[in-house]
């Protein structure tokens, strides 16, 4: 049914490695989060947007305005995921497992997360989180994601990407990513994004380290989606953790 997914994934993993590494990891250090141009193709964008009438592929079904999570619906993968899907999940993983690392040696956190994702997912059955995460989001006009975080339990990775599938100001209007970073003693700052399609928004989970006077402490994050203004917005949610 999707025929060009292993052809594509087969080099994704070359891809990924060539990506610049150093750029992305000083973004998420500063800001907590890093936008990659230009990851997925076009084609490969509307093929995961046709997997989302396929059933048979999910294991969840989320209506957000029932869980007042916002509006709009969004599905979890079932198990086996989809081969790009897993290809993305496996090859991103390893270098942001690098970042991670530091990020938990800066704040003094007694956690050190393995190189390779099964390795993850292997502590995260030991901790009895074993549905899948990854997931296709859908909106249609007045659609909106309120701020949240995607923990789902006590083994979670300090970070997840999200891709958009559609092309902003022609497949829909609207519709930013919008990222709060909870400053101490202060208000939080806002961030609001408008990535392409085929783009990746790498940020982390729950919170990034920042250097003060005294040292690491943690700044808590948080991310959404703005309403949107006419049309359509898909876009798919790699987590590298699994949920309970």
């Amino acid at each position: 049914m999707i025929s060009t997914f292993p052809s594509h994934a087969s080099a994704l993993d070359t891809s990924i490695k060539n990506m610049h590494w150093n750029n992305i990891a000083d973004n998420l250090n500063t800001r907590g989060f890093s936008i990659i141009r230009n990851v997925l193709p076009p084609e490969i964008c509307s093929e995961l947007i046709a997997l989302y009438q396929h059933p048979e592929q999910y294991r969840s079904i989320i209506n957000m305005q029932r869980y007042r999570f916002g509006q709009g619906e969004y599905k979890y993968f079932s198990y086996p995921l989809p081969s790009y899907v897993q290809s993305l999940r496996e090859s991103f993983y390893p270098p942001l497992a690098s970042i991670a690392n530091e990020w938990m040696g800066n704040l003094n956190i007694d956690t050190l997360f393995p190189e390779q994702h099964r390795n993850l997912i292997n502590q995260c059955r030991e901790h009895d989180q074993l549905r899948p995460t990854p997931l296709i989001l859908r909106y249609e006009r007045g659609g909106f994601n309120t701020l949240h975080q995607d923990l789902y339990g006590e083994i979670y990775f300090p970070f997840q990407i999200v891709f958009v599938l559609t092309q902003p100001g022609q497949d829909h209007e609207g519709g930013e990513f919008v990222l709060t970073e909870q400053i101490p003693r202060a208000q939080s700052r806002v961030c609001v994004l408008q990535p392409n399609q085929g783009d990746a928004v790498v940020f982390t989970t729950n919170f990034r380290p920042v250097k003060g006077s005294k040292g690491y402490y943690r700044a808590k994050m948080k991310h959404g989606v703005s309403e949107i203004k006419s049309g359509i917005r898909y876009s798919l949610g790699i987590i590298f953790h699994d949920a309970k």
